[in-house]
């Protein structure tokens, strides 16, 4: 009896050293997720895909958003590489409807990220609201998906996008980037779009938007070194020098200027005239 239990017990351990030794040699691969540094702004679930939309921000806000996108089949649980991504945000609104700025959906150096960007006017409220409409195709079937997306003005109150009626009768959307201030000369660039319709903002290019910086609590001085934003066709926005000699509270007056250097809007701050009707806001 003693023999028959040290042959069980002898053989049970090397079944279990034999498990252990396949498991080392075919171990479990579990993907790293790409995106594990940013915050999932919301995950929809539709036609047995879950699609998850990141930020860097924690929400969707007012202005600029630069928005990552992975759609992951629920049946293989494995993320999706090959599809095709048209971003359409719309607002609900009482007695309309009407979309916003947005870029084209393009795929990263991860074949399973994709990115764009989004640039909502206004926030949402409990009776008018954004919805984020997604069409995306993969091996040539095409689906959508909607969800409802809470986006809120931003958090220090500060205006980084602005809409417009140009002196040329075009109404204008005019967008700070996303912008990390100091106190040196910084690389500042800002985005400019028209309204074709409710639905279609595309971007204007070839214009200029000339800045004057001011600290108002500061006797409104300005500050040296400034570069005008000038359109750079390979990033599609407009890339300038942006002065701020300390912290606090900056207003960047603007002028927006066509193509035939007449001012569609903004006035030029002299001692009469402390701020232009168009500005930028911040403060660090």
């Amino acid at each position: 009896m003693k023999k028959i239990k040290y042959l069980f017990a002898t053989l049970a351990l090397t079944a279990a050293i034999t498990s252990c030794s396949n498991e080392d040699e075919n171990p479990l691969v579990l993907e790293e997720n790409p995106l594990a540094d940013y915050t999932m702004l919301t995950s929809l679930t539709a036609n047995g895909h879950d699609i998850e939309v990141y930020s860097d921000q924690d929400g969707f806000t007012m202005g600029y958003n630069e928005l990552f996108i992975r759609i992951k089949d629920g049946t293989t649980d494995s993320y999706i590489k090959d599809a095709e991504i048209t971003l359409m945000p719309v607002m609900q609104m009482a007695e309309m409807m009407h979309s916003c700025p947005k870029s084209e959906i393009y795929k990263t150096e991860n074949a399973s990220v994709y990115k764009g960007f989004v640039i909502f006017q206004m926030p949402g409220n409990a009776d008018e609201y954004w919805e984020l409409n997604l069409e995306y195709t993969i091996n040539g079937e095409t689906f959508k998906a909607a969800e409802r997306i809470e986006v809120k003005a931003p958090a220090d109150d500060k205006r980084t996008v602005t809409s417009f009626m140009g002196s040329d009768d075009i109404r204008y959307i005019v967008a700070m980037t996303a912008f990390d201030p100091g106190v040196k000369v910084n690389d500042f660039s800002a985005m400019v779009f028209k309204m074709e319709n409710m639905m279609s903002f595309p971007a204007v290019e070839n214009y200029k938007i000339a800045i004057d910086p001011r600290m108002p609590g500061m006797g409104n001085h300005s500050s040296p070194n400034n570069v005008d934003l000038i359109y750079d066709a390979t990033s599609k926005m407009y890339n300038g020098k942006l002065s701020l000699t300390m912290t606090g509270y900056w207003k960047i007056n603007l002028q927006l200027m066509n193509e035939a250097d007449q001012v569609v809007k903004g006035e030029t701050v002299t001692d009469e005239n402390e701020s232009s009707s168009l500005f930028f806001e911040i403060e660090f």
